[in-house]
């Protein structure tokens, strides 16, 4: 019995050489609950512990100007409509970058054609511009961030020994937000209001794999 353990820790590291490495770039569109659907791309890296179970981790990044409909209401409410003013104040550049550990599964149709699950957690980085209350042309910043998760179905074809074509649906889950202060200038107080931004949606992407 002891040999077999000893046996069995010297055949790691030929087992971990044997495992293949991969590199994918995924092209698509992600639509979210916080604004308008767009472009998304993303980077995976892996390793294929076998033919049929990948670990990794993967990064994407998401970009969209647009007119956060939600806070023109609550600006209308609290300070009264003020024409185009409040969309002014309520124009957000958002940048979503989730970072995650991810894993999939594979299972064989045909000698090149496969379908797959796959699966993450991780963390959502939002880096997000907005313009200033009281002086809507200015700039300001601010980042958030939120636990999410996704998970997914695919389908792949085997282009050679060392690449793959595949493409995938995804759901992806994640909340983050952040409070800030406004200045009621005509009662003299402040009012706290909190920015959610509703990051889950579906993101349907394609994407080319390498193998080494």
């Amino acid at each position: 019995m002891k040999l077999k353990i000893v046996l069995g820790f010297l055949l790691i590291p030929f087992i971990l050489s044997a495992q293949w490495n991969s590199a994918s770039v995924k092209l698509g569109h992600f639509n979210p609950g916080a604004t308008d659907g767009g472009f998304i791309v993303g980077y995976e890296g892996g390793k294929f512990v076998d033919r049929n179970l990948s670990i990794g981790w993967s990064i994407d990044w998401f970009n969209k100007n647009y007119v956060d409909k939600s806070l023109v209401r609550e600006f209308d409410y609290y300070f009264g409509p003020s024409g185009r003013i409040n969309e002014l104040r309520a124009e957000t550049n958002l940048h979503s970058i989730p970072i995650m550990f991810t894993m999939s599964g594979y299972f064989p149709m045909t000698p090149r054609v496969s379908a797959y699950v796959t699966g993450g957690v991780g963390a959502e980085i939002l880096l997000v511009f907005y313009n200033n209350f009281q002086n809507p042309q200015d700039d300001e910043f601010q980042g958030a961030f939120d636990f999410s998760w996704r998970a997914g179905i695919g389908m792949l074809y085997e282009l050679g020994h060392r690449s793959d074509i595949f493409g995938e649906i995804t759901y992806h889950a994640s909340e983050p937000s952040w409070t800030y202060e406004v200045q009621d200038s005509d009662l003299e107080i402040k009012r706290t209001f909190e920015r959610v931004f509703n990051m889950s949606g579906v993101m349907a992407r394609v994407g080319l794999r390498f193998y080494w």
